[in-house]
């Protein structure tokens, strides 16, 4: 059980209560039809899940959950008050952050594939955005979950370009592309 002091500047006394932002999880079934037990994000070595958006050592962030569909990768997320833009809608950080983040747990998740290994094999395989492009095309509701939906473009050496839509109520309300590259041996503990 994670714990964080709330973000959302809450008056002695008052009676709002918010609950901590999470990553909505469901576990989805992996290609073969068995179902995923641990989101992409979980078999982060401890070293790389500090990361705001999908570290799951940050209790601070949002901490998402990616996982297969079929030969797509989704993930879902509640958006909280604090993530508003404008009354009613999210703003548009989050909805990159989401993006972002679900593509760069997509690389790696592709790359275990097409390498023909499990996630949990060594050594890890941890991707960075080298470029993030996202095209806003309608508001986006505060109200329901988010869920974000990438499909594998390219994927070419320690390169993998990830293309992903996000959606509210069934409805796309972004579409981004992110260009994610293995994270270098020398950023890595024992690294050279």
């Amino acid at each position: 059980r994670v714990t964080t002091t709330p973000v959302w500047p809450v008056e002695a006394g008052s009676q709002l209560h918010l609950p901590l932002h999470r990553a909505v999880s469901r576990n989805l079934n992996q290609k073969d039809g068995s179902p995923m037990e641990k989101a992409f994000q979980d078999y982060y070595p401890d070293y790389s899940s500090h990361c705001y958006g999908c570290g799951r050592l940050n209790s601070a962030g949002l901490q998402i959950k990616s996982y297969w569909d079929g030969e797509e990768t989704v993930c879902r997320f509640d958006p909280k008050p604090y993530h508003t833009a404008i009354p009613g809608f999210v703003y548009g950080g989050l909805i990159a952050s989401l993006i972002d983040c679900h593509s760069t747990g997509t690389a790696a998740a592709a790359a275990y594939r097409a390498a023909g290994r499990a996630m949990d094999t060594d050594p890890p395989l941890r991707f960075l955005t080298a470029a993030l492009h996202v095209d806003y095309l309608r508001p986006t509701p505060i109200d329901g979950p988010l869920e974000v939906r990438a499909r594998i473009k390219e994927i070419k050496g320690r390169k993998v370009v990830v293309s992903s839509q996000l959606l509210a109520g069934g409805q796309v309300c972004a579409r981004g592309e992110v260009v994610a590259v293995q994270v270098p041996e020398h950023l890595a503990p024992g690294g050279k």
